[in-house]
């Protein structure tokens, strides 16, 4: 086995990638750079019902846009590929015929209708059928056939698969990183399916070859393939090969904790459980994903850091920077318990990485909202906007939402707004107020404070009555930073234009 640490994300292009795979292929990627290693990709694409159209650049997409690239895979072509398995699987025949030839697997001719058969039987006696040591040599196999009868039958093309010939009463010991030493009698195996009769090989052959010829030292992947690490650690042994260290990721729960998160969860709690949108090709139903809601790669993955790993007893830290997680990243310290998904977490570290981004990069970003809706504003403007609302936004989104009219006047005033704060007097007030403004010359934030302050004392009357109405008129409700440095940043003569509409506005009502 190879000295350097080279560890695989390897997933099955069935659809979008689950921010659990995200949660895995990070893990992975961590480990790998913490130790100089290589992190591979390798599409396990053997089930080719379950292939889907476009999934495979789904995840390829997904993980460059959570800035954890792949070192070799599917473009990135290096000695070990090719890296998708249905590209690979003139060489899976060989390992099963290797395994039969040394006693480790056997032909298995069972039909459906007869394996059907033996379940219902064993149902009805109250068991359930396993295909294993205690009945394997009365059943429809060549280790119940003679030689003779096996060549025939193979000769004739009958349909049969290769089953995994699993010793009788071993204790297996097992290690896992995460969950320590473990022990497994091999009375409870059943002897899986290594090859189908459709010629391609099950995951567990699939895995195991692959995984041997790319010379991975440690297979990092979720906690459902725990059952499986029996029959692997027998198929490496049954080969002769080294066995690579095993862990197994804890589950990520749902909100409430019971059970594995799913999509359900999040079309139910308005969250997304994918890292980029999908449209799925058959029914066409859109799926949000975090790029697309407005998530920054940082906080996402940051989020996903904290499902079941943290730096250790102590230690309170909670942001990190990638390299950061590289350098503090071990297996030691993730948790064997699953971990509940806290959507709004995701927003408290979405809300830190607004505050930590340049106010260059936030501009870009809020450049393409306002290029979608046609409108037009020059850098310096967007640069002043972004600077005056960034510490109160969370999303990109939030600068439009929270500050169109920094970009176009109200096209309406908020109702409940309109009647605490413009009274009958008001647009008297509003007009005296317009007449203040287009006197001032220096319409800076400080200078228009300054003087229309200074009124408002020398006029004797509370600075509600003039405030509420003057912001109401700028933004249409009662939101938004500092209202002189709104009207500075619109300018006097747009100031001057909102006032006298808004009170047209009430004129007319």
């Amino acid at each position: 086995m190879s000295a350097k640490v080279r560890v695989r994300f390897a997933p099955s292009p069935t659809g979008p990638l689950h921010i659990g795979g995200v949660r895995t292929a990070l893990f992975n990627y961590l480990f790998a750079k913490k130790h100089d290693g290589d992190f591979i990709l390798r599409i396990e694409d053997t089930d080719q019902n379950r292939y889907v159209e476009g999934a495979e650049e789904y995840i390829i997409e997904a993980l460059n846009w959570c800035n954890i690239p792949y070192d070799e895979g599917p473009g990135k072509e290096k000695s070990y590929g090719p890296y998708r398995q249905s590209q690979r699987k003139d060489l899976y025949q060989k390992y099963a015929q290797q395994l039969i030839d040394s006693g480790h697997a056997y032909y298995a001719f069972d039909t459906p209708d007869q394996l059907a058969a033996l379940r219902t039987e064993y149902e009805e006696k109250g068991e359930t059928f396993i295909y294993n040591w205690h009945n394997r040599d009365h059943l429809n196999n060549s280790l119940a056939l003679s030689k003779e009868d096996t060549q025939k039958k193979l000769n004739s093309g009958e349909a049969f698969v290769i089953r995994f010939k699993v010793p009788q009463n071993q204790e297996i010991n097992l290690r896992d990183e995460i969950r320590g030493e473990m022990k497994v009698n091999t009375q409870v195996l059943d002897d899986k399916v290594l090859f189908k009769s459709d010629g391609m090989p099950t995951y567990h052959l699939a895995n195991i070859v692959d995984d041997h010829l790319m010379d991975i030292t440690h297979v990092i992947r979720g906690e459902e393939w725990l059952p499986s690490l029996p029959l692997h650690q027998l198929l490496y042994q049954a080969f002769g090969w080294d066995v690579p260290k095993f862990a197994h990721l804890p589950l990520i729960l749902k909100p409430k904790g019971q059970g594995k998160l799913s999509k359900r969860d999040g079309d139910k709690l308005g969250f997304p459980v994918f890292p980029l949108a999908w449209t799925d090709p058959k029914t066409g139903e859109v799926s949000t994903g975090y790029r697309e809601e407005g998530y920054f790669p940082e906080a996402v993955i940051n989020m996903l850091a904290f499902l079941g790993w943290n730096e250790g007893e102590g230690s309170e830290k909670q942001f990190y920077s990638l390299s950061e997680l590289i350098q503090a990243f071990s297996l030691q310290h993730v948790s064997k318990g699953g971990s509940k998904f806290d959507p709004d977490k995701t927003k408290w570290f979405q809300h830190h990485y607004m505050q930590q981004a340049t106010v260059e990069k936030l501009v870009e970003d809020l450049q393409k909202i306002l290029d979608e809706k046609n409108i037009n504003s020059s850098k310096s403007h967007l640069h002043k906007v972004v600077e005056l609302l960034q510490e109160r936004a969370t999303f990109v989104e939030d600068f439009w939402n929270q500050g169109s009219y920094f970009f176009q006047p109200p096209t309406s005033f908020d109702e409940k707004a309109m009647k605490k704060a413009w009274k009958s007097d008001t647009p008297a007030l509003m007009k005296d107020l317009l007449n203040q403004l287009e006197e001032v010359e220096d319409f800076s934030q400080e200078n228009l404070q300054a003087e229309i302050k200074t009124w408002i004392t020398s006029k004797e009357i509370g600075f509600g009555k003039i405030m509420q109405p003057f912001r109401l008129s700028l933004v249409g409700s009662m939101q938004g930073p500092d209202v002189f440095a709104i009207a500075a940043l619109i300018g006097k003569e747009e100031t001057i234009a909102r006032i006298e509409k808004a009170i047209d506005f009430t004129n007319d009502q």
